[in-house]
């Protein structure tokens, strides 16, 4: 049989709140001894209270925004009722029916769009330490705000899958919400995947099942083990039998999925609205508030930088990948203006000489450019007597050079350079070079 993979997305990225989502215990819990960023709301004591993080509902709603998602006007959070060990009230809060947005997208290279389900808030778990036999608890974890981002099952293959992580994690590092760390656990990863007959598009019926691989956290494994998935599914289905409907995890060591425990449905987890939080409503004006405090987002600035300084498109898209660079580039641009240095000059600098613009300054780039840019002087006789030596040396280049092969000439122009042991002009060279040889 031929079959066609059908793979939707879930991605959680904690955000970098300065606080927990429902506590005022700090949220900054990476590598802080276990248990000590606790209180008695993220512990799930009796009593305690949740109050939502302003902050990260904020950020929740930028993140929508930036997917081309609907924001409703009209939200609330949700009990997701489940027991395990890194839970410690026995539930987490989320939501449900009512997120803080719906219905986006997000384009792909080739034109393809990717709809995003839904962008919505929740609470993270605490973290599962396993010793030998036992299992410890660090819940300085939990409670930490965690944006859950559910595609629509548009993927057809690792690659796109692969495409589309890496522009989700350029966007939410330009809002500057997230760092999404993946090392850290700040974006994990989760694939749905399934495998229908091809049909080239005559049904849209998806499959009677789906297989999530959870927490993976770097592009490498999603991408592995969505094609050690693929070719699992394809050899049971190939014996008419139907792939388990189940959670699986990614075993590095064996390159291969393992299972974890039978998937579950929603009703499984017995959803009802918060009832310590009121419902949220929001109003139009509070939309328009945030849509003006965005920045510039990536393919705004791509396309941007093209336009006004005539980049190439793949330079473009070296210097936008991160921010900081972006941000770089065009400081270093008004500063080369004043010295007519221009983009193109100092796009090629950043991307060929690999420049560190954590520890140079813009002006600092452009002064070396300048001086890269300055030459030394030489008498006209001398240079002759330089040229005549290397195109004696080298006379099978220059019987090419006449020949019709043309970009030999660069290869002249570099001996020239390098017999004169000083920093000449190529150009003067090159023109050089040409009168000598005719």
């Amino acid at each position: 049989m031929n079959y066609k993979p059908v793979i939707g997305l879930e991605v959680h990225v904690e955000l970098k709140t300065k606080s927990k989502m429902f506590c005022s215990c700090s949220a900054d819990y990476f590598g802080q001894k276990p248990n000590t960023h606790t209180c008695p709301i993220c512990l799930g004591l009796p009593g305690a209270l949740p109050v939502p993080n302003k902050k990260a509902i904020d950020w929740c709603t930028m993140i929508g925004l930036a997917l081309n998602c609907n924001i409703p006007l009209f939200s609330k959070f949700d009990r997701k009722n489940y027991f395990y060990p890194d839970l410690a009230k026995g539930y987490q809060i989320s939501q449900y029916d009512q997120p803080f947005c719906q219905k986006g997208f997000i384009e792909l290279s080739n034109g393809k769009t990717i709809g995003i389900t839904r962008v919505h808030m929740e609470e993270d778990t605490g973290k599962l330490i396993h010793e030998g036999e036992s299992s410890l608890i660090d819940f300085n974890r939990s409670g930490v705000p965690l944006v859950e981002i559910v595609t629509e099952p548009d993927f057809e293959s690792a690659k796109e899958v692969v495409e589309y992580l890496k522009k989700l994690q350029q966007i939410v590092r330009y809002l500057d919400v997230s760092d999404a760390d993946m090392e850290k656990g700040n974006m994990r990863l989760e694939p749905n995947i399934s495998l229908k007959i091809n049909d080239k598009g005559l049904s849209n019926k998806l499959p009677n099942y789906k297989v999530e691989v959870k927490n993976i956290n770097s592009f490498r494994f999603v991408e592995k083990s969505i094609e050690y998935e693929i070719k699992r599914q394809e050899e049971i289905l190939n014996e008419n039998k139907t792939p388990a409907q189940e959670t699986r995890g990614w075993d590095e060591d064996k390159q291969r999925t393992v299972s974890q425990r039978v998937k579950e449905e929603a009703n499984d987890y017995r959803y009802f609205p918060e009832p310590d939080i009121p419902p949220l409503r929001f109003s139009d004006s509070q939309i328009t508030l945030l849509k003006s405090q965005m920045p510039e987002l990536p393919d705004e600035k791509l396309s941007r930088l093209i336009k006004e300084f005539q980049l190439l498109k793949y330079d473009a898209e070296i210097l936008t990948r991160e921010k900081e660079t972006a941000d770089f580039f065009e400081k270093a641009i008004i500063d080369g203006k004043k010295e007519n240095i221009n983009p193109k000059q100092i796009a090629n600098t950043i991307i060929n000489k690999k420049v560190d613009i954590k520890t140079m300054l813009p002006a600092e780039l452009i002064k070396n450019i300048l001086s890269s840019k300055k030459t030394d002087n030489v008498d006209e006789n001398k240079l002759e007597e330089i040229i005549n030596k290397v195109l004696k040396e080298n006379s099978k280049a220059v019987a090419d050079y006449k020949n019709g092969k043309e970009n030999v000439i660069m290869f002249l122009v570099g001996q020239v350079i390098r017999n004169s042991g000083l920093k000449l002009d190529a150009n003067l060279v090159k023109e050089k070079i040409k009168k000598v040889i005719k």
